[in-house]
């Protein structure tokens, strides 16, 4: 018997309960203010990735990557890390690329997901005209956590139909997105891609641009740490009272 499956008295087994879902950021959610999920975060370029399910976004950040990663499956958050240094002017520069694993199905991602993300990688396949059509649904919820971050749009699986290198796509363009055909398969631009994200990202961390839901979650974590302050002192305080009461 699997040690998370449970017994009923008449024998029945029933599933290990599904996973929290994603804290949001701050003291009590376990990821920092600064958005990071650990120490060895903070400080990192935090690129996202948005798009249907299967239309490859992990498989382009491994391609990319290559050996040159470390993947970590965060249940807890309900998304995969990859982590990465960059080269970026003679500088090395981690940066956190945070994939959705799975948390796409339900047609939405947790704020906390969008929390002070340098930048955004918007995925479709070209193999399936619904993940392109769905692209306005993912950048209206992106433009409602993160209305400034730079975007990039990646058109994936080109190698099942050169072909498309050809056409223009509408949405990328109107939005201000660069739009790369690539491939995960046989690589394909994808490092192209990924740099101009991360140069991208960098650029836009050391712009000083503060959206206004970061500047709402900052003075939120700030109320809930002052408040959490008051409690410790007025309990030090009845503390203090009673002592004094018992001693008299």
């Amino acid at each position: 018997m699997d040690a998370e499956d449970k017994e009923e008295p008449n024998g029945e087994l029933l599933p290990p309960p599904a996973p929290p879902p994603p804290q949001a950021p701050g003291p009590e959610g376990g990821a920092s203010g600064s958005g990071a999920l650990d120490e060895a975060g903070e400080g990192a370029l935090k690129i996202i990735l948005l798009g249907d399910s299967a239309v490859g976004k992990s498989k382009l950040v491994e391609r990319f990557l290559m050996q040159d990663y470390q993947p970590r499956m965060l249940s807890t958050y309900a998304l995969t890390l990859f982590r990465h240094n960059a080269d970026i002017d003679g500088e090395q520069v981690p940066v956190d690329f945070w994939d959705t694993a799975g948390q796409e199905r339900f047609n939405s991602m947790h704020p906390a997901y969008y929390h002070q993300a340098h930048a955004c990688i918007c995925c479709f396949d070209v193999t399936r005209k619904q993940t392109y059509k769905n692209l306005p649904t993912w950048v209206k919820e992106l433009r409602e956590f993160r209305p400034k971050i730079p975007t990039i749009c990646i058109a994936n699986k080109v190698d099942v139909d050169l072909k498309v290198m050809g056409k223009d796509f509408a949405f990328p363009k109107k939005h201000n997105m660069t739009l790369y055909f690539c491939s995960a398969a046989d690589g394909t631009n994808v490092v192209s891609a990924f740099e101009d994200a991360i140069n991208s990202a960098h650029k836009y961390k050391n712009s000083g641009e503060v959206d206004d839901v970061d500047l709402l979650l900052s003075l939120v974590n700030d109320t809930q740490s002052m408040r959490v302050d008051k409690d410790k002192e007025d309990g030090a305080g009845g503390a203090a009272e009673a002592a004094s009461s018992a001693a008299s």
